[in-house]
């Protein structure tokens, strides 16, 4: 009996001393894990931040390009048909948002939501300009079609779109 009762004096506190110094081993590799992850996190953020900034600069510059008062002075350069004119407006557009397709990754569904609801406003806007055009049209034609029922809409959606943009901008950085 005195036997157990002397290993049991041993082993007890053996058994506590094991006890905390796994604690405190467990407490240490926690924070050391912790440490790793903000430690890949900041190297994470140094890497992605430029990339986001670039996409939002491009997204930026998308809209910019597209919107009826900047897209219809850069390509109508000169007297050509209204049908020619529409083809190479749709063709601008569709050329522009493939370029930069890839940046959607890099924002918020709501925003990239935005920017898709314009490019898909101006060519319907487009369209039905083009489809009230006749045969003799010219891009001059077509241009003041658009135009006008652009600045009918309540609401600009390039415009729209292109404030959300500046707003999550202005929110991330």
């Amino acid at each position: 009996m005195d036997a157990v009762v002397d290993l049991a004096k041993i082993l007890l506190p053996a058994l506590l001393v094991l006890y905390v110094a796994y604690l405190l081993i467990r407490s240490f590799l926690a924070k050391e894990i912790e440490l790793k992850k903000l430690e890949i996190r900041g190297r994470s953020i140094e890497t992605v931040l430029p990339l986001r900034l670039q996409a939002y600069e491009r997204m930026c510059l998308f809209l910019e390009r597209i919107s009826p008062q900047n897209m219809l002075v850069r390509l109508n350069v000169g007297l050509i048909p209204s049908k020619e004119f529409h083809q190479m407006l749709l063709n601008e557009i569709r050329n522009e948002y493939n370029h930069n397709v890839s940046q959607q990754v890099f924002m918020t569904e709501g925003v990239w939501e935005n920017i898709k609801n314009a490019k898909e406003d101006l060519v319907l806007t487009i369209n039905d300009a083009a489809s009230e055009m006749g045969a003799d049209s010219s891009s001059l034609d077509l241009s003041k079609k658009i135009f006008e029922r652009y600045i009918n809409k309540p609401i600009d959606p390039v415009a729209h779109a292109l404030t959300e943009l500046k707003r999550e901008i202005q929110i991330t950085f």
